[in-house]
């Protein structure tokens, strides 16, 4: 099912709390997808698990259509504390080519912009196409690969990227 929409302006993009947690797990509908946004979790993905990203992550953000959860975006910071990354990134298929991860992908560059850092981070595997490409649209720019295993022992390359506020 693909929804229609003339403008995205009708979806709201707001702080994510309790409330939503049980539609946030939700918008995780397959194993393999639920690596790609979430690699260090375990499948099913559960409401006790996003509990517990919740005590790790900040900034829980979700977009809502008519107060349904339709996307899910939020920040953390690497080891040392002195990179912002955007994580967690995903939008309900049904909404998927409609720019609204764009306009996540924004809101979450603008808080980390505002308050925390001027330059964005984020990762992305390499056959995450879609990602991929919305990302470098957005200016942001790879500064390093890195070997991962996905849980079939395969290997990928994670794709870690950024963006500087002076070159958005």
């Amino acid at each position: 099912m693909t929804v229609s929409s003339n403008s995205i302006d009708r979806f709201e993009i707001t702080a994510g709390d309790e409330s939503h947690y049980d539609a946030i797990v939700a918008l995780f509908t397959s194993q393999e997808e639920f690596y790609l946004i979430n690699p260090s979790g375990s499948w099913p993905f559960d409401r006790s698990q996003l509990q517990r990203l919740a005590t790790q992550r900040r900034d829980f953000t979700v977009v809502l259509d008519n107060r349904q959860v339709i996307g899910f975006a939020n920040l953390y910071t690497n080891t040392a504390g002195d990179r912002f990354f955007i994580g967690n990134v995903v939008i309900s298929e049904a909404y998927r080519g409609q720019g609204i991860g764009r306009r996540l992908i924004y809101h979450m560059c603008d808080i980390i912009f505002e308050h925390y850092a001027s330059t964005v981070y984020i990762s992305v595997f390499n056959f995450n196409t879609p990602a991929l490409l919305l990302y470098t649209s957005l200016g942001f720019k790879p500064y390093e690969i890195e070997q991962r295993s996905m849980p079939n022992g395969d290997s990928v390359a994670l794709i870690h990227m950024r963006l500087d506020a002076r070159n958005r």
